[in-house]
């Protein structure tokens, strides 16, 4: 897994991506936020296909690695090989591990060591900073 070091292929400034992104997105991908849980679609969005950053489009899940983690965020026990990020979270007084497109360093959420097998991860994903993408 990388290591971020904030050195993205894709930047803009803060205007930029208001342009492009929603309030919500922009809050979430851009400000490090968290949409409220059992809000996004795709928390249950179970059919074939991907999901992509929806800042960059760059394809971070796929469907088979999804898992119903009960949390209100859709969730998933591993990523794409070499499509995220991770950084230390040291906010809201607790240690965490954030998860961001390596791309263009969008925050997508946090990754847990209590998911299922076959890994033990849980990356709890903000809906709103992906987009699913049909098969």
């Amino acid at each position: 897994m990388a290591t971020a070091n904030n050195e993205f292929e894709i930047t803009k400034t803060d205007e930029e991506w208001r342009e492009i992104l929603t309030p919500e997105q922009f809050q979430v991908l851009r400000k490090h936020g968290t949409e409220r849980p059992h809000t996004s679609p795709l928390d249950k969005q179970y059919g074939k296909g991907t999901f992509a950053c929806a800042a960059c489009d760059l394809p971070l899940f796929t469907y088979d690695t999804k898992f119903d983690s009960r949390t209100g965020w859709p969730s998933f026990y591993r990523p794409i090989e070499g499509a995220i990020a991770t950084t230390v979270d040291k906010s809201l007084f607790m240690t965490r591990v954030e998860v961001h497109c390596r791309r263009c360093g969008g925050h997508l959420g946090h990754v847990f060591d209590d998911g299922p097998a076959p890994t033990g991860k849980r990356y709890c994903m903000n809906g709103v900073s992906m987009k699913f993408i049909e098969a």
